[in-house]
């Protein structure tokens, strides 16, 4: 039988009985509902790395993408190589339609610093909404931890993403650093370099830097500004009802 989109009923029955599971059993039951039509984002945070090792067993076929916004560090490129290497798995870029070169050129220059909304919208919304379209997915992982941020922390195990029309998935979302750090050093798990230089989180080079003794994880992601997302993980409200 055909693979089929999850009830709104369906959905709030799963996270009740899949709120205080394991991030194996959330992808387990995720695995066997949505394949083939499940895909994984990541970033190849520590928090990714781990999902990736987990369906590197669970779901090796598992559908992975990064979306290469043409801003990523050397040491987050290598990864996806050395994440390769160790599981099989080849992660797919998913590239904006424009280079960097082109896209700043057409702008009169970069837009991260004045417009950085703007730029992640260019280079990482719409090119995953792109990819959504392609790719035909009904569910997604993502690797989000409650505790990371404010809207973060509103995020449910299974919840409804009306900005993708997906069920999104969060494994680890009531882990914590510890939780992710714990796993990576008891399975060996290959993660970014850049996270042993004080860079707890890791985005685009040019919006990321690193975190000084007693700042928030995430202090290093637009530092100085307002911001802390990107919009990818942003709850919304769709007709009238939360998410």
């Amino acid at each position: 039988m055909p693979v089929t989109q999850a009830t709104p009923e369906e959905i709030a029955a799963a996270n009740e009985r899949l709120l205080n599971a394991t991030p194996q059993d959330v992808l387990r039951w995720a695995s066997d509902r949505f394949s083939p039509r499940l895909l994984m984002a990541t970033a190849f945070g520590a928090e990714g790395c781990c999902l990736i090792h987990m369906l590197a067993e669970i779901q090796p076929n598992a559908r992975i993408i990064n979306l290469e916004t043409g801003y990523q560090f050397p040491e987050t490129l290598a990864l996806r190589e050395r994440i390769k290497a160790r599981y099989g798995t080849e992660v797919e870029y998913i590239y904006p339609e424009q280079t960097v070169a082109d896209y700043e050129a057409e702008r009169g220059g970069p837009l991260h610093q004045l417009r950085p909304d703007q730029c992640c919208h260019d280079r990482k919304i719409l090119p995953l909404r792109r990819a959504v379209e392609r790719i035909d997915p009904l569910a997604w992982i993502s690797a989000i931890r409650k505790d990371q941020t404010a809207d973060r922390g509103k995020a449910a195990v299974v919840q409804w993403d009306a900005k993708f029309s997906l069920v999104k998935l969060n494994p680890l979302l009531n882990w914590t650093k510890k939780d992710v750090w714990g796993f990576i050093h008891k399975h060996d798990v290959p993660y970014n370099p850049l996270h042993d230089r004080d860079y707890p989180s890791i985005g685009c080079w040019p919006c990321t830097r690193p975190v000084a003794p007693g700042e928030d994880e995430r202090a290093g992601r637009w530092a100085g500004k307002a911001k802390k997302e990107c919009g990818l993980h942003v709850i919304e409200v769709k007709d009238g009802e939360g998410i």
